[in-house]
């Protein structure tokens, strides 16, 4: 059962006998709030809360079926009905053969091949920063078709024309646009976010020079590099190389503080090179935001 509160949502996991595990989501509840203290919903909190809803249904069946495998071997997959909607959600928990991502070897990795100053190769496409953003999203399109996950999902981010994403298995791979001299909406960032923990099927593998950015922990990425001849710019949780237009993350949260990086972007080397964070939302997943005073 999954239930949102006015001061916070959590869920609560029953096994065979009865018996009831509770689990408590850090942030804030069902309750509209503003920094003078409550006041009227405005017309787009219900959807808020739908797609919050949504967010905590998935992380929720991520960590069931990760105990599940942990302990049984098998996957857990739940079925959601509304009983409250969009604040109370009841899931039916069936197990089903372990996915064969779960052991090494058995599915290829989803290779994002990153080229500075030029854009990025992925499985049977390529996106160079010549782009234009119809294209952009279309290579998008056919991404989600081959991963079987949900179409693209466009959102509103500062300083871009155009912002879409796509689910690679746990992970997500973003583009964003921005308009030439000319006008003409072009590709202007390439960026893949993975959480930590089991990467799903298939595995986003953001690579640059054969080394596998969020698959080593971030010193070793970092000697790396250096070896390579790239300047590497440490600052807080962020890795940058200023001639290559790439940057590393790492979590900024506490709770979720880990030695591997969890995100990378890539811009061409000419573009503005603010340094970026990635914060964790609700699923684990991160979205680019500029640090203040960078």
């Amino acid at each position: 059962m999954l239930r949102g509160e006015p001061d916070g949502w959590h869920y609560v996991v029953a096994d065979a006998a009865g018996a009831e595990r509770r689990w408590d989501f850090p942030g804030a509840g069902t309750r509209w709030q503003t920094g003078a203290g409550s006041g009227p919903e405005p017309a787009w909190w219900g959807r808020r809360l739908a797609e919050t809803a949504e967010e905590l249904r998935e992380v929720v069946g991520e960590r069931l079926t990760d105990a599940t495998f942990r302990d049984l071997g098998v996957e857990a997959v739940i079925t959601w009905f509304a009983v409250d909607e969009p604040v109370v959600w009841e899931g039916l928990v069936t197990l089903r053969e372990a996915d064969p991502a779960r052991f090494p070897g058995r599915v290829a990795p989803f290779v994002v091949t990153l080229e500075p100053g030029r854009g990025a190769l992925l499985p049977n496409a390529s996106l160079p920063f010549s782009t234009r953003a119809e294209d952009a999203w279309s290579t998008l399109a056919e991404v989600a078709e081959r991963c079987r996950t949900r179409p693209p999902e466009a959102s509103l981010l500062c300083g871009w024309a155009g912002h879409r994403s796509v689910r690679v298995g746990r992970g997500r791979l973003a583009l964003s646009t921005g308009r030439d001299e000319n006008g003409v909406e072009r590709l202007a960032e390439i960026c893949a976010t993975r959480p930590p923990g089991w990467s799903g099927n298939p595995e986003l593998r953001p690579r640059f020079e054969s080394v596998d950015l969020l698959d080593e922990p971030a010193r070793d990425v970092v000697a790396l590099l250096r070896e390579l001849g790239h300047e590497v710019v440490r600052r807080g949780r962020t890795a940058r190389l200023p001639a290559a237009g790439l940057t590393l993350y790492e979590r900024d949260d506490a709770g979720g503080a880990t030695d591997r990086f969890t995100g990378v972007s890539l811009r061409p080397p000419a573009a503005p090179a603010g340094l970026w964070s990635l914060p964790r939302t609700r699923t684990g997943h991160a979205r680019p935001r500029p640090v203040t005073g960078a």
